[in-house]
């Protein structure tokens, strides 16, 4: 499987920014996995190649919150021209809030990183159904959460 090595520098940005909070954090984190990854010419010749590039990322995350504790920041919602989408994005927000990291993280790696399901078993080492089980669980909460009210 050949990867897009500047599509998925997006989107391991994005995976950094999502576990870090800290845009130029995530932007040193993501450059030195790129470093890593092409550093280890004999795992790159082996398969899985994306889960590779996914697995230095989290662990770079994980070591960077055990050297120091980044400061949250108050992310701002994008401005918009609908007041709708606003109060969507707002909504949306506050009910990823109430799932658990791991859900979160499996939501990220599906939709907005369009892993398929084996990709993100590999990634993060369980089976693909349970990969599906938990992504329908999480889906399953998110419309709980939301009423039919809000959407018409």
């Amino acid at each position: 499987m050949s990867i897009n090595m500047q599509e998925q520098y997006d989107k391991i940005y994005r995976y950094c920014y999502y576990k870090v909070r800290n845009p130029l954090l995530a932007e040193d984190i993501t450059q030195e996995t790129f470093l890593r990854y092409f550093a280890q010419n004999v795992y790159i010749e082996r398969g899985k190649r994306l889960a590779y590039l996914y697995t230095i990322a989290r662990n770079l995350c994980i070591d960077t919150f055990r050297k120091i504790q980044p400061e949250l920041l108050t992310e701002e919602i994008p401005g918009a021209d609908c007041f709708e989408q606003i109060e969507l994005n707002i909504m949306l927000r506050e009910a990823l809030k109430t799932l658990s990291e791991q859900e979160q993280e499996l939501l990220l790696l599906r939709y907005a990183n369009e892993l398929s399901v084996g990709e993100i078993s590999s990634i993060l080492g369980i089976s693909r159904f349970a990969v599906y089980r938990r992504t329908n669980a999480a889906i399953a909460t998110l419309k709980k959460s939301f009423r039919k009210e809000d959407f018409l």
